[in-house]
């Protein structure tokens, strides 16, 4: 078996041998062309076709021959230079590997010795740690120690100042105290802290009461507090300039325990139940409040018959009188003396702060007991809003503030006053639905003023929806207000729903004046909702809407925040849409009875002698034809009926759909209907343009524009005759280019120089063969 494989393993690389030398073979022949067609081009471009020049060819082989050695030459030199290089380059890297070697060996005992030092010196370094730990140690130590001492010094300072009644010193030296405690807070030192702050606090009590005890004789002497309004029979006190001087002396004094003051306060938790911490007041305020905030708790807590809980208006109105009594006070003796003291302080705001938490404070406690009784709580919460108002209008106290309005806005609060004023606004609609003259305007009797024709039940419910806006415009939260906001939208329809259940009820007699009545509540409250859409404070609104999202009003979704975002629309648009839909289905069921009882008196006028009724040659003068005198008497009926039931702009868009409904039934039912010879056709016209339009000329200049359809078949039915033939011819020639497909013009022009506009040329054809009077009948 093996012989034939060796066989054919010969065989085969013989074969590739042979394919090898093969192609050397087509190789070298291919080069040896190559040349050779090189060499014909060379020769051809020494030497040319001139066979005179062939003497070249012994100069040009020397050159050639030049040329072959040069460059042997080079290639023998190149050839003996490359080992030479490459000899140099080995040597190179010899020497640079064995450096390399030497370097590693050096960094390789440098590393011993350098970690036997290491493990040398780590005692030395972990003793002079410890050494280093404990100066850290002294030294706060040391530190701790200078604080008490200087707490001590200056505890005995303030002790010395005040054997010595050296005022002024005493309370620099408490104002050091004070900043020291503010550098204390982030120290962890908490023992040392504690101690500095009682001793602050012992050291603030003192002078404290010392400074409000004169404070209070100065300004005892000075008349303060103003308990009832100033009268100008109190003369003065004789020593006035001198009390002054105190005065001055003691607000600045208490101005530089500020600091001391509201350190100490810190730890005082909040009084108000309900109410965050704001600023505290300035002392000297402080101080000056105490006896108002003694006869106030005097007055308004405990089993006192003025602490009641059906008046809040009693300690609300106290509290605005002593604002009131007392500011020229603040303004004319505080605040001169606060603006030396170059104090950002308004002496009047900061009265009526402080008052005002004891409103406040009142306030909270008697809304969370007034949770379950309705009737006092709606009266707590006009009182707080008519407090609101005085307070911010009267006695300008800044918006920035918080007012009594937030205590209205506590959770639990502010959901019963949802509740509540949802409740009350379904009680009142109740009531004035079913009032005696709730379909009835109450300027009915006024013209000037009744152009809306709004009955007294929509009046009434749109004046409660602007109470609802006028209560909720001043609270301080957009939240709050769009909460409010969708209670409106809530309200708005559910009056619609209501008014769409009186209507169904009233559909029986849609020319009634109830019905009207209810179309105009429902075209009312769409225009005052459409005039709110572009008032300033809803379109704030709209804006607070988009950025608070569907938190309170509901999804919107993508395209309805685009359209608020950009106010194009607005946040009555979906009420709107449904009021408008209300509207619309109401006007149509109208025109619908109006037309049935046109159309019943018009029967007897549609079958008349169109045919056969004498030419206007023939009568003395026109008249109205006695067949159309119902259907007229019955348009003029219906228009001044509702004329006097619907509003202006109710009843500009009835007329207008009875003449559009009106024109397309003459046309159909009568026109359409009929044949007409000159006669009947004259007294058509008569009766439209010199009856029919008229009727509707005391609406607008122009009532035949209403009457196309009517007015433009008249037209054409008047035609004389070579007119009317013309026409004729015209628009068969027409149909039959129409037919052909032909491109030659349309008869449309020569209808438009007729006054045809709305019919079309195949309109006009049939009306032209409605005529009767032709020359050969």
């Amino acid at each position: 078996m093996a012989a034939p494989m060796v066989k054919e393993r010969s065989w085969s690389g013989s074969q590739m041998d042979s394919t090898t030398i093969s192609a050397n073979n087509s190789e070298s022949d291919s080069k040896h062309e190559e040349v050779a067609d090189f060499i014909v081009q060379f020769a051809h471009k020494e030497i040319g076709s001139d066979l005179k020049a062939l003497g070249k060819v012994s100069g040009m082989l020397d050159k050639l021959k030049a040329e072959n050695a040069a460059l042997e030459k080079q290639v023998l030199t190149a050839s003996s230079s490359v080992p030479l290089r490459v000899a140099a380059a080995l040597d190179t890297a010899e020497k640079c590997r064995f450096d390399l070697e030497s370097l590693l060996q050096r960094e390789r005992v440098l590393s011993n010795t350098l970690q036997q030092h290491l493990q040398g010196a780590q005692t030395w370094a972990d003793r002079l740690g410890q050494t280093l730990g404990q100066l850290d140690t002294m030294e706060k130590h040391l530190k701790y120690l200078q604080c008490l001492a200087r707490i001590e010094e200056l505890s005995d300072s303030i002790q010395q100042c005040l054997m010595t009644s050296s005022t002024w010193e005493a309370v620099s030296a408490i104002g050091t105290l004070a900043n020291l405690d503010m550098s204390l807070e982030e120290s962890g030192c908490s023992h040392l802290q504690a101690f500095l702050r009682e001793t602050l606090s012992f050291w603030h009590k003192i002078i404290k009461d010392r400074l409000a005890g004169d404070f209070e004789d100065v300004l005892t002497q000075l008349h303060w507090p103003s308990i009832s309004p100033p009268t100008p029979s109190l003369s003065p006190p004789a020593n006035t300039q001198e009390l002054n001087s105190q005065l001055e002396l003691l607000v600045s004094q208490l101005l530089a325990l500020q600091t001391s003051d509201d350190l100490i306060s810190e730890k005082d938790p909040p009084s108000r139940l309900g109410l965050s911490r704001s600023l505290p007041l300035s002392l000297p305020i402080k101080i000056m409040l105490v006896p108002l905030r003694k006869r106030f708790r005097y007055h308004f807590t405990g089993n006192r018959q003025t602490n009641s809980l059906n008046k809040p208006e009693w300690y609300l109105t106290q509290i605005l009188m002593w604002m009131g009594n007392n500011s020229n006070f603040m303004e004319e003796k505080i605040q001169p003396i606060l603006d030396h003291s170059k104090a950002n302080i308004n002496a009047k705001v900061e009265l009526c702060r402080g008052l005002l938490s004891l409103a406040q404070e009142k306030l909270a406690l008697d809304a969370s007991r007034l949770l379950y009784d309705d009737a006092l709580f709606c009266h707590l919460v006009d009182e707080v809003l008519q407090f609101e108002k005085e307070l911010r209008t009267t006695h300008t106290y800044p918006s920035i503030l918080p007012g009594a309005l937030h205590i209205l806005l506590e959770e639990a609060v502010f959901q019963k006053w949802l509740s509540v004023e949802k409740k009350m606004a379904l009680e009142k609609v109740d009531a004035m639905l079913s009032a005696e003259g709730a379909w009835t305007s109450q300027y009915r009797d006024i013209t000037d003023m009744d152009e809306l024709k709004a009955p007294d039940c929509a009046e009434t419910f749109m004046t409660l929806l602007l109470v609802i806006t006028d209560r909720y415009r001043s609270l301080p939260s957009p939240q709050a207000q769009l909460s409010f906001l969708a209670l409106q939208r809530e309200l708005v329809d559910d009056f619609r729903i209501r008014l769409t259940q009186v209507m169904k009820e009233e559909s029986w007699n849609p020319l009634g004046v109830r019905y009207c009545a209810i179309l105009n509540a429902a075209n009312y409250i769409s225009a005052v909702l459409s005039d709110w859409g572009d008032n300033v404070f809803f379109l704030q609104l709209q804006q607070a809407a988009v950025a608070l999202g569907d938190e309170v009003l509901g999804p919107l979704g993508p395209t309805e925040t685009g359209r608020l975002a950009s106010l194009e629309g607005s946040l009555f648009d979906e009420l709107l849409g449904l009021l408008e839909r209300l509207r619309g289905d109401m006007m149509g069921r109208l025109l619908d009875a109006v037309m049935r009882d046109v159309r019943e008196k018009t029967q007897v006028y549609i079958r008349d002698r169109w045919l056969s009724l004498p030419s206007q040659c023939d009568q003395a003068t026109m008249s109205l034809s006695s067949s159309a005198c119902p259907m007229m008497l019955c348009l003029r009926d219906h228009l001044l009926q509702l004329q006097q039931l619907l509003s202006l702009h109710l009843f500009q868009m009835f007329w207008q759909g009875l003449a559009e409904r009106l024109d397309l039934f003459l046309y159909q039912e009568l026109i359409l209907y009929n044949h007409f010879n000159e006669g009947g056709a004259a007294q058509l016209q008569f009766d439209m343009t010199r009856n029919l339009f008229p009727l509707f000329g005391h609406y607008c200049k122009r009532p035949e524009n209403f009457f196309k359809h009517v007015k433009e078949a008249c037209i054409i039915l008047t035609l004389n005759v070579g007119a009317a033939l013309l026409l004729q011819d015209l628009l068969r020639e027409a149909e039959e280019i129409i037919a052909l497909e032909s491109q030659q013009p349309s008869p449309e022009a020569a209808l438009n120089e007729l006054g045809v506009f709305r019919l079309t040329p195949y309109d006009v054809s049939i009306l032209v063969g409605l005529r009767a009077s032709w020359p050969a009948q």
